[in-house]
This record gives structure tokens, C-alpha cells and sequence, in this order.
């Protein structure tokens, strides 16, 4: 019983994270599980399983609060469906971890683009509602959706990042619409490692607990990010992604830092990212008319307005 207690408040923070930031519902809860000893393909389908209703929710949640771009859902949502359900009934025995150090590096550097973009600069202005093409988002939705199955969770920090460094799409919807489409994903894998597990290796309790946990956050954290401002919430994303990213590499075999470099490291960065939050603050503060003035024109532009006026994505 305290197990499931455990499990269901795990499931509620990861989940106000999740629908907050973006990601780490995924990476959260499965690494809880693989440390109590569940062997990684039933903790990923464990995972994806609760997340049908977790990201059902904050879907719902999030379309209700308007951070919802359902054209983005579609085009990313439906290749990483195809992705996610490839990874867990084909490729689920590939170990990922290979290739776990050069996927944190590409992630760091866009992190690092994230954080220091909005933190200096705030909202991008130059291409916020510009469309995002489907062949910038079907090979995202692919890679991701294959990432998230075969590692526990991938959909958020390979899909938030790629979106929002492209300054297309302001990040309450980046969010919402990443959080919305992550259904899509949720099912195909779990359709996957039904396919490929069978049920009997499935702890549907556990399932049942983190659902339990995600469903109470998911609408908390769906009206939550439409209150952040847009350059306070990407500042703390491109924290996120930054501080997640570095402990991979790390612990990865091309570091292998031990832990006094590891832990300084840490600090580090949660000293640099507090002072970004608070600048961040401040100098939202300062253009806060500016910043709502053209995220209104943002949604106030057509949709059928003429491409080719438009840059390639």
C-alpha cells in the first residue's frame, strides 16, 4: 500500500512538471520504477499505459485553457504515434543507452539555445505565429516518438526544445500542444508492448497509482502554464533541459564524472538558473504590454495566409 501511495504521488509531481514544462512525466516515473527493480520494457509500458489517462486529461485541460495549436498536434502527433509503436514492439531489445550521450548533446546545445534566447531576449518576435511545416515536425514526431518508447520517455525533451527553438510558436502552446498530442503517442506504445509483452508482465496497480497521481495535476498544471509569463517559462524550460541533459552526460561512459565534479556541477547550474529566473522576472515586468501585444497578433493572424511569404521551416 505505501508502495502505491508512493507511486501516486510520483505520478502527481512528475505529471505538474509534465504539463508545466513540457516533459519529464516519462523520465520521472520510470526511472522510479527501474529503481525499485522493474525491468525496463514492462517500467516503459507501465509508464505509457498511465499516461493514456494522465495525457487524456491534460489534453482536455489544456485545449479548455486555450494552449492548444491542433494543427501542430496532428502533424507531430500522428508520425510520433507511428514512431512510438515501431520502438515498443520491434525495437524495445535495442538498448538506447548508446546512443542516450549523443542525443544529451544535441538536446544540451538546444537547451542551451532555449535558455539563453529567452532569458536575454525574451519572447522570439521575429517568427512567433508563423506556421510549422510537417516536414519539420512528421521527422521530430518520428524520432521522439521512438525515443519515448524505447527509453521510458522522450516525447517532452525531444519535441518541447525543437519546437521552441524555432520561435514559431509561443510556449504555453509549445507546451499544451506537446502534452496534447503526447496521447497519441501514449496509446501506440501501449498498443506496442501489449503487442509484445503480453499483459502478464504488467502491474496494472501500479499503472492505476500513477494514473491516479497525473489525473489530480494535469488540470493544475494546464491552468498553471497559461499564467507564467512567456520569457519567465522559457527560461525555466531551457533550465530544465539544460540540468537534464548534463547529468546524462555525466553519468554517461564518455564522462564518467564522479560525484564531487558531478554535485559542483549541479550547483552550478541551479545557481545560474535561479538568476536567470529572476532577471527574467524582472525584465518581463519591464515589457509585459509589449509581449501580450504580439502574442495577440501572433493569434490573430489568418490561418490561410499566403506561404510562400513565409520562410521554410
Amino acid at each position: 500500500m505505501r508502495k502505491l501511495i508512493l507511486l501516486a504521488l510520483v505520478g502527481l509531481g512528475a505529471q505538474l512538471v509534465d504539463g508545466s514544462l513540457g516533459m519529464a512525466y516519462g523520465v520521472t516515473s520510470t526511472t522510479l520504477l527501474l529503481a525499485i527493480g522493474t525491468n525496463p520494457a514492462a517500467a516503459s509500458a507501465t509508464v505509457h499505459l498511465a499516461e493514456i489517462g494522465t495525457t487524456l486529461v491534460s489534453g482536455v485541460s489544456h485545449w479548455k485553457f486555450g494552449n492548444v495549436d491542433w494543427k501542430v498536434v496532428w502533424k507531430i502527433g500522428v508520425p510520433g504515434a507511428v514512431g512510438a509503436f515501431a520502438g515498443a514492439t520491434f525495437l524495445s531489445g535495442l538498448s538506447t543507452e548508446t546512443a542516450a550521450p549523443l542525443m544529451a548533446v544535441i538536446l544540451l546545445a538546444l537547451g542551451l539555445y532555449v535558455f539563453i534566447r529567452f532569458t536575454t531576449m525574451g519572447l522570439p518576435k521575429g517568427r512567433l505565429g508563423l506556421p510549422l511545416r510537417k516536414r519539420f515536425l512528421a521527422p521530430l514526431g518520428v524520432v521522439a516518438g521512438f525515443v519515448d518508447s524505447t527509453g521510458g520517455g522522450g516525447w517532452g525533451p525531444v519535441g518541447t526544445p525543437a519546437i521552441l527553438a524555432s520561435g514559431r510558436l509561443e510556449p504555453r502552446k509549445t507546451i499544451g500542444s506537446i502534452d496534447t498530442s503526447e496521447f497519441l503517442v501514449a496509446v501506440a506504445a501501449s498498443l506496442g508492448f501489449l503487442f509484445g509483452l503480453g499483459s502478464e508482465n504488467i502491474n496494472f496497480a501500479w499503472v492505476g497509482a500513477l494514473l491516479i497521481g497525473g489525473v489530480i495535476a494535469a488540470p493544475i498544471a494546464a491552468w498553471l502554464v497559461r499564467h507564467i509569463p512567456p520569457r519567465v517559462l522559457g527560461s525555466a524550460v531551457g533550465g530544465v533541459i539544460i540540468l537534464t541533459n548534463s547529468r546524462t552526460l555525466l553519468k554517461s561512459d564518455w564522462i564518467d564524472a564522479g560525484d564531487t565534479t558531478r554535485y559542483t556541477i549541479y550547483a552550478i547550474i541551479y545557481v545560474v538558473w535561479a538568476a536567470a529566473l529572476a532577471y527574467s522576472i524582472r525584465e518581463y515586468r519591464r515589457n509585459a504590454e509589449e509581449d501580450r501585444r504580439l502574442i495577440a497578433e501572433a493569434e490573430a493572424r489568418e490561418p490561410g495566409r499566403d506561404e510562400r511569404e513565409l520562410d521554410p521551416a
